[in-house]
Formats: structure tokens, sequence, C-alpha cells
């Protein structure tokens, strides 16, 4: 008897689970360039439309929601800032979901990686690669304008006040922000349990509000997921 994949619709707007022919549950997002992977995603069509699987151990966002993330504001339409956009992996798993009347300003300082996201951005016009450092938004003030989200994922030991510094340039009133904390790569001595509270109590003290904190183990080791609000 032949086993067919199955899909249902995640209380997230635009995700889906999938289960697989071979038995196993993944995250998923339609693909918006139909034929085409960006990394190493599987590609499953099931009536009609094609969904990418989305690796919670490729990324921090399908992670997190893996862990059972309570705040998913990303929707048809979203306006996003993402610092550290690498390659494009989660970045263009958000293009799916924002879809054709969202933009995401994807920032990357790397050389290497900023090629390989602008050949993304090349089949996804909603996503606009900016070649900058985050440390600097201003960098940037020509190209973004107001968004409904700031998202950082940049391994630094300023890796708080990079988020902030964004925040208070770009982000509207009442919209969210997420923070992936890497404990090592702010202090490699220190316990990191003490990182993630002494980062939190530093976003406290800019005035932002905590929504909620994710581990992200086993799918990443030392990090947490940080989201909250500008008030």
């Amino acid at each position: 008897m032949k086993v067919l994949s199955e899909i249902r619709n995640h209380e997230f707007h635009n995700l889906f689970w999938i289960r697989t022919k071979d038995g196993n549950t993944r995250l998923a997002t339609i693909n918006a360039n139909p034929g085409k992977k960006v990394y190493t995603e599987r590609l499953v069509n099931i009536k009609g439309k094609e969904y990418r699987t989305f690796d919670p151990f490729k990324s921090k966002l399908a992670a997190s929601v893996f862990k059972k993330m309570k705040n998913f504001p990303f929707s048809e339409g979203s306006k996003i800032l993402y610092l550290g956009a690498a390659s494009g992996t989660t970045v263009s798993h958000l293009s799916d979901i924002v879809g054709e009347k969202g933009v995401i300003y994807a920032v990357e300082f790397s050389s290497r990686s900023i090629r390989d996201l602008i050949a993304v951005s090349e089949r996804r016009t909603n996503i606009i690669p900016i070649h900058a450092d985050a440390r600097f938004p201003e960098q940037y003030s020509f190209l973004v304008s107001n968004v409904d989200i700031v998202y950082e994922d940049v391994a630094q030991p300023t890796q708080a006040e990079i988020l902030n510094v964004n925040v208070q340039s770009y982000l509207k009133s009442g919209g969210y922000f997420f923070l992936a904390v890497k404990a090592r790569s702010i202090d490699v001595t220190k316990d990191p349990k003490i990182i993630f509270r002494e980062v939190k109590e530093q976003l406290k003290e800019e005035g932002l509000l905590i929504s909620e904190v994710i581990d992200l183990e086993p799918f990443e080791k030392d990090h947490v997921m940080i989201v909250g609000k500008l008030l």
C-alpha cells in the first residue's frame, strides 16, 4: 500500500505540519519559488502545492517553533528587519510566509554570505539584501522603513546592544523583536544561564518587554530565543 504525505495547518500563519512518506513529522512552508531549494530542505508536493521542510537544526526560528514558541507575529504582509541573514536559510522561509505584500530587509556583514543571499533574493522579490554592519543601523537608513518585527541572529558579544539600537531605530511601537542569544559568543568562561539572565536584564533596562525565553536544546547548544515587544 502506497503511503502518501499528509498536511495539516500549524496554529501559526502560513506554517504547516507534514507527515512525510518516511513517517516523520516536519515543519514546512509553501514554496514561493517552486522547484527551487535554498539549502538542504526537502520539497514535498501535496495536492498541487509544493512545500519546503523547515529544518529546526538549520534555523533557530524553526527550533523555537518546535520548542512550543507562543508568539509568532510573522504573517502575510509583515515587514521584517533581519539582522545576521547569512545565506538566507531562515530568511527564505520568512519570504514564503510574508508573501508578495511583505518585505524582509536582510542585513549581512559577511561578503561570502551576502553573495549567496543576493542569489536567493534574485528569485524572491520580497527579500532586500543589505551588505552592512548591524552595529551601525544608520548605514541602511536610506533603505529601511519602520518595520513590524526585528529579528537578530548575530554571533557577537554585543548582541543585546545591536538589537536595541536597531529596535529603537526601526521597530514600530507594539512591534515584536526576536533575539537568538548564543552564550559562547558573549563569554566562553561564564555559565550560559547567567549570560541569558544578564541579557534579559539588559533588554529590560532599555525599556523592552520580554514575552518569552525559549531554550533551543537539543537543536542548538547554549542558545535561547528571547522574544519581546517595544512598548
